[in-house]
């Protein structure tokens, strides 16, 4: 990149503020830190917002290298630069990491406020470091960081992950004026979701009134709390009942708020109810995630609705959303409950297709449906797709069940492919496991029964009386 004779640290940010990719907006970075020949120098500034842009990404290592630099170049390193570096961290879900560099900041010559205590404490208490957030927030109180809103809020969401610590929370809550501190809408919500959570629902729409008569007025957070508390009790009609009551406040659900209670519905058994409302969820524009769509094919197929299950599960693939093998498995059950076996072995070879492989968490998955195609093709006689099936499971290196062998073997030898039978029964010795005495049966009529096998018997059994 070709600078001018005077280049500024306005400069420098305007361009890399213009840059959109982050790549190039470090190139923009790098190529003026090749003018410091000419007497140009980065400010604190400019480094602090390519870290941010550097961080935006996820892109920790060089963020910190550029951290290093600061210091090495002897420039401040405000204590914004520092809140960035955890709030990040916790968004990736590096708590630990956030920890470790707020031990480094007094290195860097940046005493932490409040601010940094408070981010770091809301990174340990999101990702459930719970022995770490408690002890750190007597470090905190040992450090003479005053309370305020946003600490004790985070405080309460520490206290609200267990239910064992949800009363510890409600007293904590109780005693925010003694601090010179008023409840806000996040504190509401906090307690909110944690008693619905523990289902506390009644105690949770208590705390919704007192909202009210606080004149905090209650938000989609709110409320997708209280519907997922009554769906959790399996009150289901106030769920929808609350649902009305958003719309004639002008609130709008979201996402959270209506998946919440299609999943509710369809695992009770009310999945047409479920589809209902994912009718009015896409009228308003919402587009439905993966627990929409799996808790509605998984209601639909528990009622044998497999038809609707499979518009649904079409409907979801079109926009994106790539089934998991336990979806799968769903799917496959209800098509084998209808007896739509082959639609069923179909299915297993879309899976396959589509990279849904077996590993270590869901090879059991596997296992269970690949078997009961086996064995439900055979009970249908359908012996050339049921071996079909029975070849991918071994190229798989998923083993067939015994039930599922002694079936196969006794529809192959049925439809007179009994060399196909001894394959499977090849295949079981190999594996080092024993034909049971209805695989053995099975295979020894099919050979007998084929002519020459016979004949030749028969004659072997001549030669040996005369002798």
């Amino acid at each position: 990149m070709k600078w001018p004779r005077t280049i500024t640290p306005q400069h420098v940010q305007k361009l890399i503020r213009a840059e959109r990719d982050v790549r190039k907006a470090v190139l923009i970075f790098d190529s003026a830190t090749a003018e410091y020949s000419s007497g140009y120098r980065h400010d604190a500034n400019t480094f602090s917002l390519i870290i941010s842009r550097l961080l935006a990404a996820n892109q920790f290592e060089p963020a910190l290298h550029l951290l290093n630099r600061m210091r090495d170049e002897n420039l401040d390193c405000p204590e914004r630069v520092f809140v960035s570096f955890f709030k990040s961290y916790s968004r990736a879900h590096r708590p630990l990491d956030a920890l470790r560099l707020f031990q480094k900041m007094r290195e860097f010559n940046c005493s932490p406020s409040p601010i940094s205590y408070v981010s770091v404490f809301d990174a340990l208490v999101s990702e459930n470091q719970m022995n770490l957030a408690h002890r750190f927030y007597r470090f905190m109180r040992k450090m003479g960081v005053s309370q305020n809103v946003v600490s004790i809020n985070v405080l309460i969401k520490a206290l609200c992950k267990s239910a064992d610590t949800l009363d510890s929370a409600l007293r904590v809550f109780r005693k925010m004026g003694d601090h010179g501190c008023v409840p806000d809408c996040y504190t509401y919500n906090t307690l909110i979701n944690g008693l619905c959570s523990s289902g506390k629902v009644g105690e949770a729409e208590e705390l919704m009134k007192e909202m009210g008569e606080r004149n905090i007025e209650p938000t989609v957070v709110t409320y997708s709390c209280i519907i997922h508390g009554f769906c959790k009790a399996g009150q289901f009609d106030d769920a929808v009942k609350r649902l009305d009551e958003m719309n004639a406040r002008g609130i709008e659900p979201n996402v959270v708020t209506f998946s919440s209670l299609i999943d509710g519905l369809c695992k009770s058994g009310r999945s047409l109810q479920g589809l209902e409302l994912l009718g009015k969820m896409t009228s308003k524009r919402l587009a439905p995630n993966m627990i929409t769509y799996s808790s509605l094919v998984s209601g639909l197929c528990q009622e044998n609705k497999i038809q609707e299950a499979l518009e649904i599960l079409d409907r979801m693939k079109l926009q994106g959303w790539k089934p998991d093998a336990g979806l799968y498995k769903k799917v496959v059950a209800g098509l084998c409950d209808v007896h739509r076996f082959r639609e069923a072995a179909n299915f297993l070879d879309e899976m396959i297709l589509s990279g849904v492989i077996p590993n270590r968490v869901t090879r059991g998955v596997h296992t269970s449906m690949q078997n009961m195609v086996v064995q439900g093709l055979c009970d249908k006689e359908d012996a050339n797709r049921a071996f079909m099936v029975y070849q991918n499971m071994r190229a798989l290196g998923i083993s067939a069940e015994p039930r599922s062998c002694n079936a196969l073997v006794d529809c192959l030898c049925k439809k007179g492919e009994v060399f196909k039978a001894a394959g499977v029964v090849s295949d079981l010795l190999d594996d080092g496991r024993a034909p049971d005495e209805c695989t053995w049966n099975a295979i020894v009529s099919g050979f007998w029964g084929r002519r020459k096998v016979r004949e030749a018997a028969e004659l072997m059994q001549i030669e040996l009386i005369k002798s």
